[in-house]
């Protein structure tokens, strides 16, 4: 779980996306390549977290994108990864893995979300964007410090009618204002269960929300993935060992986990009727030496059932 230069003392919200060639991460704690700072807090706002009384999103907050609310048309079929410093993506129908882009105007990035309308947000270690994924050219947003874990999750979640951007901070899911980078403080993970976030958080409308954790009994030496309430951020279900560790980016298709290590390392996870858990590799072609995936995401859109 850690890595050698680049400080993550922050631990991620499973969002998607993270394939690249840089080499070199920090590790602090259970999720190494986060500068997010709990004291200091990050954002536009008022630069801090903000406690939430009820535990419940905040109404006001922004939802994701130009055209938040997503279209009645099919999404695109691909899922995203990226290491620090290049942006990668993942054709769920082939499993070919291909590079899309160097960051443009970002670096060091530490995890990546997409709205229903396949807007693409990014942190890093200073900073909030919105990518053009087609160019990965990043603009600012805000700076200050971030999650390492992403997601969008679905209009109707925490608000009534736009899509809410989340994730974790070691055990506190928090959310994020996608036009100003305002930080608010939702709820935890679930006292006593002894795990953190450890990469990331992926959502989709009509489907699960899975998070990879580590810590606690179960999920000391390998990474776990488990399934969180996306209104609350309490883990509802522990699916046990995912057989990696530092699984800082997760995307989701058709029923699949796409899951992307700091070892460099693609894989599918699925679960069966029972919870079991069966990973397969996904090839990465011509991997520069040292890659490592910080992050990864997919579309609220995505399918969330694969066909019958």
């Amino acid at each position: 779980m850690l890595s050698s230069s680049l400080s993550r003392c922050f631990v991620v919200w499973a969002s998607v996306g993270a394939l690249a060639a840089l080499a070199g991460g920090a590790g602090c704690g259970s999720s190494s390549h986060s500068g997010f700072d709990s004291q200091n807090g990050g954002g536009a706002g008022d630069g801090g977290l903000i406690g939430s009384d009820d535990g419940g999103g905040g109404g006001s907050l922004g939802g994701g994108g130009d055209d938040a609310g997503g279209g009645t048309n099919s999404p695109p079929a691909e899922v995203w990864g990226h290491s620090p410093d290049t942006l990668y993506k993942v054709d769920p129908n082939t499993k070919a893995v291909s590079v899309q882009g160097k960051f443009n105007g970002c670096t060091n990035v530490i995890d990546l979300a997409l709205d229903s309308a396949s807007n693409m947000y990014v942190t890093t270690q200073t900073g909030f964007y919105k990518v053009d994924k087609s160019t990965a050219a990043c603009t600012e947003i805000a700076t200050g410090s971030y999650p390492n874990s992403l997601s969008f999750v679905p209009a109707g979640t925490l608000d009534p009618s736009v899509e809410a951007l989340v994730g974790y901070v070691g055990d506190q899911y928090v959310r994020i204002d996608p036009s100003t980078g305002k930080i608010v403080n939702l709820g935890l993970l679930g006292a006593g269960s002894g795990v953190v976030s450890s990469g990331d958080i992926v959502s989709v409308k009509g489907g699960p929300s899975y998070l990879t954790v580590s810590g606690g009994s179960k999920c000391s030496s390998m990474d776990c993935l488990i399934e969180v309430d996306p209104k609350t951020g309490a883990q509802t279900k522990n699916y046990g060992s995912i057989g990696h560790t530092a699984v800082f980016g997760i995307a989701f298709w058709a029923g699949t986990v796409y899951a992307f290590d700091e070892g460099g390392d693609v894989f599918a996870v699925t679960i069966d009727a029972s919870g079991k858990l069966t990973t397969t590799a996904i090839p990465v072609p011509n991997p520069p030496s040292g890659l490592k995936f910080w992050g990864a995401g997919s579309t609220t859109s995505a399918p969330p059932h694969g066909p019958s």
